[in-house]
């Protein structure tokens, strides 16, 4: 069968993928030599929660893994086996293992790149859903990887674990510091829901600092926290009079906690705050621009408050009234 006939069935099946039928060209297309085609049907495995795949899934990942340039190109197939032996909460320590420490680099159009960090990430996610003793022995390297995709699935995987010593090694990351401010606000985010209360003065602190993107970070993270101690933190660090870009990320950071005391302070500022302060809050609030009732209400000050500057900034962020 050509690739793009296998591609083409596989799709066709999602009307009904648990037949005989269905399964039985699964387990077929597990053994194609096309790494297109068994990512594909990897995906379906995972998205369905099919049963009964460990085993194809696990030797097709393993016959991927030689010569993985040139039968796996983009690490496709390996990479879905792995999501799919995770979602099927495999114990395949053998697969994990190798997924966390697979690096393959491929030729581009400058320096050769590795295209297996989603594979170490699935793997780390593997490692900790089986509980494997050596699970964040494992993500405590992949904190090190070259690669910030992988340094963010190490993050979310100690998050995801639950485990107490994985909170000192988030702050240990964050205290060494990352070049990727992507990494660290992972970092703030996973520590925040490790040790809320223990972390929520580290992470505050950040928000003090001169790199803005740490701030910003930061501010982001506590926000989407949605506590009333991290709401609290962000609304006075705002009417402490913070400057730049920062200004605004607090706004955004207040409407992604999704509280009412976020909302009730961002309204405040469109009610009374100055022209700038209430347009910065209508820009925080528009990611909310298709809930009626945020709607109405920005609609509703805007027009009490009748300054064109206002009506512009909010038909610029929620759009024309319906």
């Amino acid at each position: 069968m050509k690739i793009e006939d296998a591609l083409e069935a596989l799709h066709r099946l999602r009307e009904n993928p648990t037949s005989p039928e269905s399964r039985a060209l699964i387990r077929k297309q597990l053994g194609s030599k096309s790494n297109l085609v068994v990512s594909k049907a990897a995906k379906i495995v995972a998205d369905f929660e099919l049963s009964d795949f460990e085993a194809p899934l696990a030797e097709a990942f393993h016959r991927f893994l030689q010569n993985p340039v040139a039968t796996d190109k983009g690490c496709a197939a390996k990479t879905e086996i792995a999501k799919a032996l995770y979602t099927l909460d495999s114990a395949d320590q053998a697969v994990f293992l190798a997924g966390i420490r697979h690096i393959q680099m491929e030729p581009s159009f400058g320096p050769p790149v590795d295209t297996a960090a989603g594979l170490r990430t699935a793997s780390a996610f593997g490692l900790v859903r089986m509980n494997h003793p050596d699970a964040i022995d494992e993500i405590v390297t992949l904190l090190a990887d070259r690669e910030p995709d992988a340094r963010m699935g190490a993050v979310r995987a100690l998050a995801y674990s639950q485990r107490p010593e994985a909170a000192p090694l988030v702050r240990f990351k964050i205290l060494q510091g990352d070049p990727s401010a992507d990494v660290l606000g992972e970092c703030f985010t996973a520590l925040l829901a490790l040790a809320p209360e223990k972390s929520l003065p580290f992470v505050a602190g950040y928000l003090e600092g001169q790199n803005s993107a740490l701030a910003e970070a930061a501010a982001m993270a506590l926000g989407q926290s949605r506590g009333q101690p991290a709401i609290e933190i962000l609304i006075n660090k705002w009417q402490a009079g913070a400057a730049g870009s920062l200004r605004s990320a607090l706004l955004a950071a207040l409407a992604l906690a999704r509280s009412e005391s976020a909302f009730e302070f961002l309204f405040s500022l469109v009610e009374s705050g100055s022209e700038r302060s209430a347009a910065e809050a209508l820009t925080a609030l528009a990611m909310y621009r298709h809930d009626e009732r945020i709607r109405a209400r920005a609609q509703s000050l805007v027009a009490a408050r009748n300054e064109k500057s206002l009506r512009d900034a909010l038909r610029a962020d929620f759009g024309q009234p319906s």
